[in-house]
């Protein structure tokens, strides 16, 4: 498998995900368009995110800060967290467990 081959979903408007899923990990290679926002929310899945490229704003527990590439941000179970892109970015995620709903 090459990820370039991946057809990308639109998970959310302005993120497009090419989604890899394991007996119990997700990963996903995100586009995201500049101003494409997540809303607050939380989940049950383990989250670690990592900036590629760009500029990502999140907030974590209702601490924001500016995301740039190399940063990594983990993301506990049930923890409330928000984002959006302040540039076209490019992020990866992984989750455990699979995220059922993004097959």
């Amino acid at each position: 498998m090459n990820v370039a081959e991946l057809t990308p979903k639109e998970i959310m408007p302005g993120y497009h995900g090419k989604l890899i899923h394991g007996e119990r990990i997700s990963w996903a290679f995100w586009e995201v368009e500049k101003d494409a926002q997540v809303p607050e929310h939380s989940h049950v899945h383990e989250q670690i995110m990592h900036v590629v490229e760009g500029q990502f704003e999140f907030t974590l527990d209702g601490h924001t800060k500016i995301y740039i590439p190399g940063d990594v941000v983990v993301i506990p179970s049930h923890a409330n967290h928000s984002g959006r892109a302040l540039t076209n970015c490019k992020l990866m995620d992984v989750f455990s467990p699979v995220r059922e709903e993004y097959k």
